[in-house]
């Protein structure tokens, strides 16, 4: 069994509509809302671990390398445990080679390539190498987070063309892997989740919209609350932390 440190939140939440026993994976989770999530969830006896992804430690990964997303799913495979919920809580706006562009001027190729491996390919990889392990059985979930720039019928502003359209790009990735897990586990629920507006780095790029900006934790809280009442009827969808659905 794996046995990572489960740090205490201050909050009681527990998932309560997913079967107990199983594991639990956040991908991302040194990053603000991936820590948080990985807080939340260790505190929740229901899971009997909480598997903390991130690029250094004991479950290494890199979201470039497919190589390394699959030895990853390897070495889960080896404990024997259903999975019952993956997050995946990456994703990258103005860092690491990318641009928060504000004009079509500003539009590079190496940066936009950059977007889209960190933003749709690499999560589009661990859906690749992860869905297949969730049960046939009993609710499950795999829920990535997205952004609500990313839909294309709501975008009255414009800008962050990387940002946006990589992010549409995951919706349709998400939309697609959703149909096909129906097929072999008809009550498990793909979902891309808009997380809102969170005191994270992404924060410095809209933090004059004078939209409320909420703590990592409350955010984490907000979103596992919302992820304990889908259904497999929700699975394809686009949702935000309130379980509202976002419009494509």
């Amino acid at each position: 069994m794996i046995s990572p440190q489960k740090p205490s939140s201050s909050s009681n939440l527990r998932l309560t509509t997913i079967p107990s026993g199983g594991l639990a994976l956040v991908f991302g989770a040194t990053g603000g809302i991936g820590q948080a999530l990985a807080m939340e969830l260790g505190d929740d006896a229901g899971f009997v671990s909480v598997i903390n992804c991130s690029r250094s430690g004991e479950f290494a990964f890199d979201l470039t390398s497919e190589e390394s997303i699959s030895a990853l799913a390897e070495k889960v495979k080896l404990y024997g445990t259903d999975i019952r919920l993956v997050i995946d809580a990456t994703g990258v706006l103005g860092d690491e080679g990318c641009i928060a562009e504000k004009t079509w001027r500003q539009l590079d190729p190496s940066a936009m390539a950059r977007a889209f491996a960190i933003n749709a390919i690499g999560p589009a990889l661990v859906m690749k190498h992860f869905l297949p392990l969730l049960p046939r059985a009993g609710k499950c979930v795999f829920a990535t987070l997205s952004a609500h720039v990313g839909s294309i019928g709501d975008n009255q502003l414009g800008g962050w063309y990387s940002y946006r359209a990589s992010k549409a790009a995951l919706n349709q990735l998400m939309r697609s892997a959703a149909i096909e897990l129906h097929r072999s586990s008809p009550e498990a629920i793909c979902v891309a989740v808009h997380p809102g507006m969170v005191n994270t780095r992404l924060a410095k790029y809209y933090a004059r919209t004078g939209v409320e900006i909420q703590p990592p934790e409350l955010a984490a809280v907000r979103i596992l609350s919302m992820i304990d009442k889908l259904t497999p009827e929700d699975s394809g969808q686009f949702m935000d932390y309130r379980g509202q659905r976002v419009p494509w």
